[in-house]
């Protein structure tokens, strides 16, 4: 499709590492196209679960911030602790609320599938004690999310 936004992500090298991380990660990832010069990648473009990717070596002059994170919505806590582990392996950093960022900058969103509708509680009370719960993780936990929200 022309018209669908694809995301863009500007690396300072280390596209290559960042493919193989992915595809790890991501077990439904295709590589689509990659360019290199001299023996460097300076550009693929890839798919994750049907979203497409294009990663350029634009080098140091913008880096990755937090404003910007990739989301995945997981049924399970075994693939929200998978997820976070690989994510945050070799270099990523926990972050809060479900927040992390991986060895090359990029911040992702690992949350249980159930947390929009956990928040969104009609009852105040109980949206309000899920938030509390959350804001004292890192790494979300279903079941005590859904134990502050009962």
């Amino acid at each position: 499709m022309l018209n669908k936004p694809t995301p863009f992500l500007w690396f300072n090298n280390r596209i290559a590492e960042a493919i193989s991380l992915y595809s790890s990660v991501f077990p439904n990832t295709q590589l689509h196209h990659i360019q290199q010069a001299n023996g460097v990648v300076t550009s693929a473009t890839f798919t994750i679960n049907e979203q497409t990717l294009v990663l350029f070596n634009g080098g140091p002059a913008y880096a990755f911030s937090p404003a910007i994170s990739f989301m995945v919505q997981c049924q399970t806590q075994e693939e929200i602790d998978t997820y976070w582990d690989q994510l945050t392996a070799n270099g990523g950093k926990e972050g809060r609320c479900g927040w992390l960022t991986d060895p090359f900058g990029l911040s992702w969103q690992i949350i249980p599938h159930t947390l929009p509708q956990l928040l969104s509680n009609p009852l105040p009370q109980k949206a309000q004690s899920v938030m509390e719960a959350m804001l004292k993780m890192n790494k979300l936990h279903i079941e005590t999310l859904q134990q502050a929200g009962a």
